[in-house]
């Protein structure tokens, strides 16, 4: 059986739809503090938090569990720089606790929800697997912290890794009806859409002035099923029996604010009003992968290469959410 930490939250939630599609067992943990349990679709679910080692010791004794696929995080960029210490405990201390039930336990498959923020501004575009590692806010801090330390248990415990960094996860599953829910909301094509949806009076674009080719910040955006298939194989790589790796999770291609605004009008057929204000700090002005390792290795064929039908899912789901 394999334990998703986060599997009620956006991405978890795909990923355990992909495993169960896959045939797997799993089951899942989450404090529900932002997951919505309207998208497990399983009957094993576990209700309980990392900071609670007698939680995480409950699931592993009720449960045969082989692997974990740990998504449970803080994952706002802007919040970790107001409130690094949230994310230091939640990220960091919360998955060692998580790490340490797993070797009382002698489970040692770990598929880590990694994030391209650990590479910081970059040297160069696009971003490999090869590039720097220098993190410039405490998100990304925390998870270079969590792959440091897989690295010395794979050294000392023969715990066995899979760290995948991905970049701009985005869309939806409309098949299944689940998608991106957040409370408050801080990703960049959801709110765009919910201004389309007039829910919002306009989207605020931080900053107009960096050096790219419109002056809005360029990111690579990855359909969220996509993500989870990447998860599906990187697991299976570890029951093939394989050594600890890291890998980039995007499609290659980076597009910049205004595009989304501009692709977003056209998906919806709305007009979308935007308000230019200060930069965000911790935002690096182009984050686009090189996903060559992944496609290679993994043997990954992301099917969402065209920024439209991503924006198109998650237009869908916007329009018919169920949470």
């Amino acid at each position: 059986m394999i334990l998703i930490t986060g599997g009620a939250g956006y991405i978890g939630s795909h990923c355990l739809l992909d495993f169960s599609r896959a045939g797997y067992d799993c089951v899942v943990f989450d404090n529900l503090s932002e997951g919505h349990k309207e998208a497990v679709n399983t009957e094993h679910f576990y209700q309980g938090d990392l900071s609670n080692i007698d939680d995480i010791r409950g699931v592993f004794s009720k449960y045969p569990i082989e692997a974990v696929v740990h998504f449970a995080a803080s994952c706002y960029v802007g919040i970790s720089v107001s409130r690094p210490q949230d994310y230091y405990y939640n990220n960091v201390v919360n998955t060692l606790n998580l790490l340490k039930v797993m070797l009382e336990k002698d489970v040692k498959k770990f598929v880590f929800s990694s994030s391209c923020a650990t590479y910081g501004d970059p040297l160069y575009v696009p971003i490999d697997e090869k590039h720097s590692q220098n993190p410039i806010n405490p998100y990304g801090k925390t998870k270079l912290m969590i792959e440091n330390i897989l690295k010395d248990y794979d050294k000392a415990y023969g715990m066995k890794y899979m760290m995948l960094r991905y970049f701009n996860a985005s869309g939806a599953d409309n098949e299944a009806n689940i998608g991106e829910s957040h409370d408050p909301e801080t990703h960049l094509i959801p709110l765009v859409l919910q201004t389309a949806m007039g829910q919002r009076d306009s989207i605020k674009v931080f900053g107009n002035d960096y050096n790219t080719p419109d002056g809005t910040c360029i990111r690579d955006y990855i359909h969220v099923n996509d993500l989870a298939q990447a998860h599906r194989l990187a697991l299976g790589k570890l029951f093939q029996g394989s050594e600890s790796n890291f890998y980039n999770l995007g499609i290659g291609k980076g597009y910049s604010v205004n595009e989304i605004i501009e692709i977003s009008e056209k998906v919806s057929g709305k007009t979308i009003n935007k308000e230019i204000v200060e930069r965000r700090e911790g935002d690096p002005p182009e984050l686009v992968a090189s996903n060559e390792k992944a496609r290679q290795e993994l043997g990954w064929n992301p099917i969402f290469t065209d920024i439209k039908d991503i924006i198109e899912s998650a237009w869908y789901w916007e329009t018919n959410r169920r949470y």
